[in-house]
């Protein structure tokens, strides 16, 4: 018996020994190890399960080792004029809402910003928010190994209030890709940022709610649907689904991640609902799985493509019911059909409701157009509806245009080719090696300021690379009248760069 017991204790101090050593070398060989090797470990070990603590409780500790490296500080430069907001004279006002420069400034003032930036490739590429960037003249890039980058942009949009911007650099640390699908309302997530000009910040909370618009992006300043009171129908192009959280958002989390406790990203932190613009309770981050659309335009194209289903639409309330006279509680009713769109084309028609998407039921507006923002024209969609009755599901090809009437308020009198003859300058297309110098994917180059021209009036110089009119890209001088022709409430938007850095200007027709 005794040389039993002497052997058990044995082989258990033997296994304990063994265990421990190996442990040691596992930690040092993990401590050895790159942010990328580490990555593949952390997401080996914890493929989908929620991590706890020996107490019980949720544990965060890995998920935050291993997105922090990943999230960085995005610090911009912008000139007095981009950073104003509302002037003290006449002329600031006009200068805001023209962007035009103001000639009385012998030296322009310069403004700094700052927000957050999540790298989602290990050779640079760094999602965050269009504001963040928008009025940029300089950008840089610190990681939290205090390792520092200039930044340009590859592609933004405000009507989703994104940006692609990428640093010259390799083998960088990135957050993985999640699925905002999968989000639940009351799971745990992490806010990873630099709020209030700190270091990289971590921060925990519970998923409040899906889906939500809080009318912060573009034309959805002003509710649609009159709250509750008989609307007509307003046409949007900006799109917001966003996720809500708890977790402490604050001004500088902007364009920083939101992941779950895997530390897979599910978002990126966009606005926070707060009466004194600091946290009151409440962050919204835009769901990576539109983020990742349009991530992949800015890459292929510099610009999103865009899917149009081609109605103008009232989203379901007791209001909106009695006004039309329809029995459906939730979904969309269908008040306008564009001609020839391609809701049109599947067979809609103007007093139908639409009542799911994908065979998901639709409660607010944000359930289509998120699904749509997802998807490029020439893709298809099933849309149920509801006509007298009667249920129907159709597949609805999304086409490249949205085909829909202009409001009077956007229409302008003048033609593209009017428009170019103001711009008073002579185009040429822009070289490879010169896109490839100052890194862009279209351009034409000014050749020629005419006397008396736009261009002449507002100071746009000779040798400029105009890369995009009114947000479309342009490769010759066609492109640059197509473009012209999408001119709204006549204001003209170009979009360019220089040895100086990214420029734009926004002016009228009529000057």
């Amino acid at each position: 018996m005794k040389k039993i017991g002497v052997s058990l204790l044995t082989a258990f101090v033997g296994g304990a020994v063994a265990i421990g050593g190996y442990k040691i070398f596992e930690n040092k060989q993990q401590e050895n190890m790159t942010f990328e090797e580490q990555q593949k470990v952390f997401f080996a070990k914890n493929p989908g399960s929620e991590i706890l603590a020996s107490t019980g409780n949720p544990d965060f500790t890995q998920a935050a080792a291993a997105v922090s490296p990943g999230v960085v500080h995005i610090k911009v430069t912008m000139s007095a004029r981009n950073s104003q907001r509302g002037g003290s004279s006449p002329f600031d006002l006009f200068e805001e809402f023209f962007g035009m420069p103001q000639q009385r400034r012998a030296q322009p003032r310069q403004a700094m910003a700052s927000g957050s930036g999540v790298l989602i490739s290990p050779d640079g590429y760094i999602v965050t928010n269009n504001h963040v960037v928008e009025d940029a003249d300089k950008i840089e890039v610190q990681l939290t190994d205090q390792r520092t980058f200039e930044a340009k942009v590859i592609g933004r949009d405000p009507d989703f209030d994104l940006a692609l911007i990428k640093v010259s650099a390799s083998n960088l640390p990135f957050v993985k890709f999640g699925n905002s699908d999968n989000v639940r309302i009351g799971e745990w997530v992490l806010a990873v940022g630099y709020p209030l000009s700190l270091q990289s910040t971590v921060t925990a909370g519970i998923v409040s709610a899906k889906g939500r618009q809080i009318g912060i992006l573009g034309d959805q300043g002003q509710s649609p649907y009159g709250y509750g009171q008989p609307s007509e129908p307003i046409v949007r192009t900006a799109v917001e689904s966003f996720i809500q959280t708890d977790a402490v958002i604050n001004k500088g989390n902007s364009g920083g991640a939101l992941v779950n406790a895997q530390g897979e990203l599910i978002g990126i932190n966009a606005a926070i609902a707060s009466p004194t613009g600091v946290y009151a309770g409440y962050g919204f981050a835009i769901p990576v799985n539109l983020v990742k659309k349009i991530v992949n335009d800015f890459k292929e194209f510099g610009a999103v493509q865009r899917g149009y289903v081609g109605v103008n639409f009232l989203e379901m309330n007791e209001a909106v019911r009695k006004q039309y006279n329809v029995d459906e509680l939730n979904g969309l009713y269908v008040a306008d059909v564009v001609k020839d769109g391609a809701a049109a084309a599947a067979g809609i028609k103007k007093g139908d409701v639409i009542t799911k998407v994908e065979g998901n039921t639709i409660y607010s507006s944000s359930d289509l157009q998120e699904r749509v923002a997802r998807l490029s024209p020439g893709d298809k969609i099933k849309l149920t509806y509801k006509r007298e009755g009667k249920e129907k599901e159709v597949t609805v090809t999304l086409k490249a245009q949205d085909t829909k009437k202009a409001s009077a308020d956007e229409e302008t009198s003048k033609s593209a080719t009017e428009i170019f003859n103001k711009l008073g300058a002579s185009f040429t297309p822009a070289s490879d090696a010169v896109k490839k110098k100052y890194g862009v994917s279209s351009g034409v180059v000014i050749t020629q300021v005419h006397r008396g021209g736009m261009f002449e009036y507002f100071g746009v110089e000779k040798g400029l690379v105009v890369t995009h009119v009114n947000g479309r890209p342009v490769n010759n001088v066609d492109d640059v009248e197509s473009a012209l022709s999408s001119t709204r409430r006549n204001i003209v938007r170009i979009t360019g760069v220089s040895e100086s850095g990214t420029v734009e200007f926004n002016f009228p027709i009529e000057y």
